[in-house]
């Protein structure tokens, strides 16, 4: 069976140099293009080797959906790719648990290398990546140890909606929604939702400039 590649970005033109890529990394491999980060979940339905993912789509910006197939697809390494210059944003990227970053700016030899690197198993970075500091750090960890369900309530909270919306969005409980926010909070160390949001601003990435 070849190797399955899935390459989620909503750029085709960008596409196309990640499929170029990955044909001389895996000549024989099953390229998947998917414009969002839905068709990409439906993709992984039949398995992968590998998620290409832009940070910034129609229906996911910044790490939410980095964190969420990490969690739900934790067999499957991802790369996230993005045309965003946010300090310590690949830092950031490989703490959410991404195996590999890729600036948008990236040659096609870059490229090769990097997928060749994770394909094989290893963590992939520019050299003169970013570090985060010591808060930043802390609080991607802490981010990074929320279950997909207790992100979304939290990216609710964040966003100033009320529990009946986050229940209503989610398609769950208010009774639910209030159990995620005491877990949220026990384990991002917070007593509120201003403070939560404080620490949720370490999911967002500053769209590139268009």
């Amino acid at each position: 069976m070849s190797d399955r590649i899935i390459l989620a970005d909503d750029h085709p033109l960008f596409r196309a140099a990640l499929v170029q890529a990955v044909h001389r990394v895996l000549p024989g491999a099953d390229i998947v293009e998917a414009g969002s980060l839905a068709e990409a979940r439906d993709a992984l339905g039949d398995g992968a080797s590998l998620i290409c993912l832009d940070l910034h789509m129609c229906d996911s910006t910044g790490f939410i959906g980095l964190t969420e197939l990490r969690q739900d697809f934790p067999a499957i390494p991802v790369v996230v790719i993005s045309a965003s210059e946010a300090p310590g944003i690949g830092a950031r990227a490989l703490e959410f648990g991404a195996s590999g970053f890729i600036p948008k700016t990236a040659g096609l030899d870059t490229l090769v290398e990097a997928l060749r690197a994770v394909l094989a198993g290893d963590i992939w970075a520019l050299d003169d990546a970013d570090e985060l500091s010591g808060e930043a750090a802390d609080a991607t960890a802490r981010l990074a140890s929320l279950t997909p369900a207790q992100m979304r309530v939290l990216q609710g909270v964040a966003a100033g909606k009320l529990n009946k919306q986050i229940a209503f969005e989610m398609a769950i409980t208010e009774a639910t929604v209030k159990a995620h926010i005491t877990a949220v909070f026990r384990k991002l160390g917070v007593i509120n939702r201003t403070q939560a949001t404080l620490v949720a601003r370490a999911l967002d990435v500053e769209p590139p400039a268009a």
